[in-house]
């Protein structure tokens, strides 16, 4: 939605990124609602709070969840079916984890400081303990990006 908006407004090819944290003992949740999971205006240690309170009890290996982040390229130059504007290239890339048992880190922001990638043992280091360019070497933004990067040059960019 927000590529189609945003090619509509400009006239102009238009990449976008939709992101969230989808957690398994939770159904996926809190998924679309990522950014509001705690309320319209939440900041991130309430969203983080609430997310701590769901899992109160589980153990790690029930904590299992997921970074997503999906990129739309939208031309304005390519109408659809019914003057719609259609996708030209989707990419999804994903970080897999756990949630740890409480927040570590202060790097990043949203969910990073209690998010313990795979690769980390139980009680890892957390998204919010890396560097930036560890995150940016396993995150799920960089890797939708590189895949973005490769369809965007076959198709002339």
């Amino acid at each position: 939605m927000k590529a189609r908006f945003y090619a509509r407004l400009s006239g102009l090819p238009t990449l976008a990124d939709d992101s969230g944290i989808e957690v398994d003992a939770l159904g996926g949740a809190p998924g679309v609602r990522t950014r509001r999971y705690a309320g319209e205006n939440a900041t991130d240690l309430e969203n983080n709070a609430k997310l701590l309170g769901a899992l109160a009890g589980l153990p790690a290996p029930e904590r299992g969840a997921r970074y997503v982040c999906v990129l739309a390229l939208v031309e304005p130059d390519r109408l659809g079916a019914h003057g719609g504007l259609p996708i030209s290239a989707e990419t999804r890339g994903t970080l897999r984890g756990r949630i740890a048992g409480g927040p570590r880190g202060t790097g990043g922001f949203g969910y990073d400081p209690i998010f313990e990638p795979f690769g980390e043992p139980a009680g890892g280091r957390t998204l919010g303990q890396q560097s930036s360019a560890e995150k940016a070497a396993v995150s799920h933004r960089a890797r939708a990006a590189r895949r973005m990067g490769r369809r965007l040059a076959a198709l002339g960019y």
